[in-house]
């Protein structure tokens, strides 16, 4: 999608979108093009025949040339001082959204006057444009005889009166990066686990990596072996498809700097094991790599927008299977970092893959690490759908996490990590058993991981409630969500501007 910003309407538009505010002074675009219909638009929101609630919408046909448009689309939004970049990103999505319905390849998106600064909502609404138009089709056969569809392939944002175009454009051009790295993340998130197996997403990687500047390495069975990535490997031995460890480097910043570092759950499909999952609902394991394919993801927006730090993001991927080969309750394997891990449950396999990833990273020096993954059930039931667990061993990187989820509208809660936790996943057999039972898995699950961390800040995000679900939001669909690409990329942009370095807005 092509989107650009511009000060002045152009030619006439299939489609134009205009916010609605609740209660008080209308915006100055809808002032305009309501003088410009003759009062048609004040003459119906008087009436209340427009709704302007917020997401509501109306679809209203000018009668009059003056409109400048074919259609007009009036979304509520909120009142002037509540407009707030997620506000706008869901707007948007309810524009590209109609784009679809009303089969038009181009729209202009009136941009109102708020609080935010004019890069910030332009990026907002750029990300909800792209977000909103994402459509998975790739495995559908089209119907020869039904209307091809139509994609929103290009938008203008038109903004307020003396705001500068050249931060606006900077603020759309950092949003359409960002929404379509999260995008990807979707794409590789809804792919059938028999088309995106380990080895698609090694070579999705080394594809990225050839086109943003990225090196890239891809570890297979022998080098794992070689590396001692036991845990890894014990995961993927029930399977005929061949793990990968991917790890994908940026060097952006200066020679010597430690990198952040950036991991992300690469489990392309997980049945269980042994201890096998239920059949219903088993076919949404394809998303158990939704973590994995955000690192993918955010390490191609890191490169396209040459982000003046050192990065690395690495995915151990794998599938979970049984077989005559797979690993069993009881059996004990020693992981990269040396710590001996019994095996009770081997449905918590996330946790394996993760520590032998966290434990390679070392060899890095990370300034401070994220990782991600869809990692327990219990997430879930802990805090729905609406907001990313998240834990670490550094309160004031807990709070940075939290801060690039309320700017990218992906919100993230903190959970304790209290000392008593760590009890439930002492072993009487090894250093660590791989489950601390149901009593706070969520919690019990994250010092798994901290056993393997190094002297590093770090944070674990649990994205298992929010990686995939209804698509609910505007700017949404059913499956995968991408979360929490946007948040990995924010995170490093806010270091890297933390830094002294220039980063986009």
């Amino acid at each position: 999608m092509k989107i650009s910003v511009s000060s002045a309407a152009g030619s006439a538009v299939p489609l134009l979108v205009v916010p609605v505010l609740e209660g008080g002074e209308q915006d100055a675009a809808f002032r305009a093009l309501d003088g410009a219909l003759g009062g048609q638009l004040s003459t119906l929101l008087a009436r209340g025949d427009l709704k302007h609630g917020f997401g509501e919408t109306s679809l209203v046909f000018p009668h009059s040339d003056a409109a400048g448009a074919e259609r007009v689309l009036l979304v509520g939004l909120a009142k002037g001082a509540e407009v707030t970049g997620e506000r706008l990103r869901r707007a948007a999505g309810t524009a590209a959204k109609q784009a679809g319905k009303s089969r038009v390849a181009s729209l202009a998106f009136a941009l109102p006057a708020s609080a935010l600064p004019v890069a910030e909502a332009a990026r907002a609404v750029a990300e909800g444009l792209v977000l909103g138009g994402y459509d998975f089709r790739v495995m559908k056969t089209e119907d020869a005889d039904a209307p091809a569809p139509v994609a929103l392939e290009e938008a203008v944002i038109l903004l307020p009166q003396g705001e500068n175009e050249s931060a606006a454009a900077e603020g759309a051009r950092t949003g359409e990066i960002l929404a379509r790295a999260e995008n990807l993340a979707r794409e590789l998130g809804n792919l059938p686990g028999n088309v995106a197996t380990p080895t698609y997403l090694g070579d999705t990687a080394e594809r990225i990596g050839r086109e943003r500047g990225l090196k890239v390495t891809v570890l297979g069975p022998d080098e794992m072996r070689t590396e001692g990535l036991n845990a890894l490997l014990a995961v993927a031995q029930g399977s005929e498809q061949e793990p990968r460890l991917i790890v994908m480097e940026h060097r952006g910043g200066p020679e010597g700097q430690k990198p952040l570092v950036i991991v992300g759950k690469g489990l392309t499909f997980d049945a269980g094991g042994i201890s096998i999952k239920p059949a219903q609902g088993m076919e949404d394991m394809k998303f158990d790599m939704c973590g994995g394919a955000a690192t993918i993801a955010a390490m191609q927006a890191i490169g396209e927008l040459g982000l003046p730090v050192n990065v690395v993001g690495i995915v151990p991927s794998s599938e979970n299977l049984l077989g005559g080969a797979a690993m069993k309750p009881g059996d004990i394997f020693r992981a990269h970092g040396g710590k001996t891990i019994e095996i009770v449950n081997t449905d918590a396999e996330g946790r394996l893959i993760l520590v032998d990833a966290i434990s390679y990273a070392k060899r890095f020096e990370p300034a401070a690490m994220l990782d991600a993954a869809t990692l327990t059930g219990a997430c879930v039931i802990a805090l729905g759908h609406a907001a990313t667990g998240v834990m670490g061993n550094d309160d004031g990187l807990v709070q940075e996490v939290v801060r690039a989820g309320e700017h990218t509208g992906e919100r993230c809660w903190p959970l304790p990590m209290f000392d008593d936790y760590r009890e439930q996943i002492k072993s009487d057999y090894a250093d660590l058993k791989n489950s601390g039972g149901r009593p706070a898995g969520t919690i019990t699950a994250g010092w798994f991981l901290r056993e393997f961390v190094g002297e590093w800040p770090w944070v674990h995000l649990d994205v298992a409630g929010t990686a995939y679900g209804e698509g609910k939001l505007s700017y949404l669909t059913r499956g995968a969500t991408g979360v929490p690409t946007r948040i990995f990329v924010q995170w490093v942009m806010d270091r890297a501007a933390a830094a002294g370095g220039t980063s986009p807005a």
